[in-house]
């Protein structure tokens, strides 16, 4: 007797004639399962090949074609029968990836009943949007793609590449990838799987990751496919609460993947501190690890360590190593002896005097002949003490005292226009160059200034590991103020507005790559300024009316400066090759 069914309750049943190939992977399918499917199925991503291992018949075959993987690359083989046996294949080459498999079932999936706001989805449209999903990719650490490939990829519907906007500033700030198994090798499962969700974690508005997977779904709703996959690591607790809300459920299913330098954090024990050290310490430690070389740390909260090779040793701060003298690191620390040394050796730099205890006169001659100045502690970093946009003997009186609660030297300097440029010099050579932003904030016609500040900076201290944070404090109020603004008042839709005068990060600054971009002239100063300091590693900062031109002036040597804000550039790569000559790529 069958048992009696609840009011208000529908049994869902399998449907008749659909073979299970991914739920139980020690299962071997028959023939009549396999119809029509293709086999020995292997697609390039750009980033690495997905190896599906239920079109496989002999385990030895997935096994030889993750040994094809390219270097640099990051192959991935899922839904291979019995994953255990086949690591078991080649233990010393294989593992298994300790990440979880989702599955959406499309007939349970809801439509969220209200828009998310502040974002739009589209689908890629040009092969500049691949290039722009590879630096999404770079900001989120993950391996990037060849453009021409992707871009070969999209145009067959086995591929969809998505991409968010965000509809204020019309910014690509998030994609996702999809892929179509139906249409990849006649999946009589009627799959889908769902790859590289990535957002700007200091941009993207609050839902963009759901609305990517949403629209993603949806498309695959369309098409009458039964489910959807993915794979998340174990200890993304964001990423798996957003899935899980939107109706995703644990599958058997795991990845299996190769022990190469990419996947090292995977299947080797990390040295202990490495986890607690800042962002831009533990990408240091990541490449050397990738190389071989022993990570040992000294002091985490410092983000100080002890690389080892062989016999050597190198202690390390950050981009700070004992490659630095303390002669480099004194004309650094003092900007008046930094500003001597550079001009001695032809780059420009701003008019400037020193303002002695109890004697504006100077200062004052200076901002009479200016008529705009900044004033800055002459020793001291991360922007502190700094006012921007002096114009009045009161200002002044003011903006001397705020510098000299961080030391008693002060320098006032002729305010030049132009963009801050940071260009980053490692063994004389220019590896990386980017324009910083003074933080501001978008309206959206809703909130005030203060909430936007607010949401703003949580953004950014979450993406940099609370390295970067927007101060509420009266020099925002007084940037707002100056813009025409209260703090409480509403910013209109879409308009932008500057909080902080100063572009540095540890204030809420942004960063643009332009390496591509910059005038030869301007990276030829950055290396004459390094080699008449005598510092092997040091971020120059200048500001110029154009990167793509060769006018700069030289405003002071960083001699550490933050080797994570630089990417897709292979800052990190370089400091090591510096350190350890022997492990360079050649």
């Amino acid at each position: 007797m069958a048992p009696p069914r609840l009011a208000g309750h529908r049994r869902r049943t399998t449907v008749a004639g659909t073979p299970d190939l991914t739920g139980r992977n020690w299962t071997r399918p028959s023939e009549h399962q396999l119809e029509g499917m293709d086999s020995d199925v292997v697609l390039d991503l750009a980033w690495g090949r997905l190896v599906f291992g239920q079109t496989f018949a002999e385990m030895r075959n997935i096994l030889a074609a993750l040994r094809a993987e390219e270097t640099g690359q990051r192959d991935i083989c899922i839904y291979a029968r019995d994953p255990h046996v086949l690591v078991g294949l080649a233990p010393d080459e294989l593992f298994i990836d300790p990440s979880y498999t989702y599955r959406l079932d499309l007939y349970r999936y809801r439509t969220r009943p209200e828009l998310i706001r502040g974002v739009f989805v589209r689908t890629v449209t040009s092969l500049e949007d691949m290039q722009a999903i590879n630096e999404i990719y770079a900001r989120n650490r993950m391996v990037s793609g060849d453009p021409e490939t992707m871009w070969a990829n999209h145009r067959t519907r086995c591929f969809t590449y998505l991409v968010a906007e965000d509809r204020r500033t019309r910014r690509i700030v998030g994609t996702v990838t999809g892929v179509d198994h139906v249409l990849a090798f006649g999946d009589p499962e009627g799959g889908t799987s769902l790859w590289c969700l990535a957002v700007d974690a200091q941009s993207a508005p609050p839902g963009t990751g759901e609305a990517l997977v949403r629209v993603l779904a949806e498309r695959y709703v369309g098409r009458g496919r039964s489910y959807v996959d993915l794979s998340v690591m174990h200890d993304n607790s964001g990423a798996i609460a957003l899935y899980r809300k939107l109706g995703f459920v644990r599958a058997p299913a795991v990845c299996v993947k190769r022990k190469n330098p990419i996947n090292t954090p995977l299947f080797a024990a990390r040295p202990p501190g490495v986890t607690q050290l800042n962002p831009y310490a533990r990408i240091i430690a990541d490449e050397a690890l990738r190389r071989g070389i022993r990570v040992e740390v000294t002091d985490a909260e410092f983000g100080e360590m002890r690389l080892s090779l062989g016999g050597r040793r190198v202690l390390t701060r950050e981009s700070l190593s004992e490659f630095t003298t303390a002669v480099a690191m004194s004309r650094c620390d003092d900007k008046r002896v930094t500003r001597r040394i550079v001009e001695a050796a032809g780059v420009r730099v701003p008019r400037g005097v020193t303002v002695p205890e109890g004697d504006p006169g100077p200062a004052l001659d200076l901002l009479a002949s200016c008529g705009e100045l900044v004033v800055k502690p002459a020793r001291g970093e991360q922007g502190k003490g700094i006012t921007v946009g002096v114009t009045t003997a009161e200002e002044l009186d003011r903006a001397v005292a705020a510098a000299r609660l961080f030391c008693p030297d002060v320098l006032a300097e002729e305010l030049v226009p132009g963009e801050d440029l940071r260009v980053v010099v490692i063994d004389h050579e220019v590896v990386a160059a980017a324009v910083r932003k003074p933080a501001e904030v978008v309206g959206d016609g809703r909130r005030t200034v203060t909430d936007l500040v607010r949401e703003t900076s949580r953004r950014r201290e979450r993406a940099t590991g609370g390295e970067s944070r927007i101060p509420l404090d009266d020099v925002t109020a007084g940037v707002v103020r100056a813009a025409g603004y209260a703090m409480d008042d509403v910013l209109p839709h879409g308009e932008r507005l500057r909080v902080r005068r100063t572009a540095n990060l540890h204030t809420g600054g942004t960063i643009e790559d332009v390496t591509d971009r910059l005038d030869p002239a301007i990276g030829q100063a950055a290396v004459r300024a390094s080699r008449a300091i005598g510092i092997p590693v040091t971020g120059i900062d200048f500001l110029v009316p154009d990167v793509e031109g060769p006018d700069a002036v030289f405003v002071e040597a960083n001699e550490r400066p933050g080797l994570a804000n630089h990417e897709p550039q292979p800052t990190a790569a370089r400091f090591v090759d510096l350190l350890f000559p022997e492990t360079r790529k050649r």
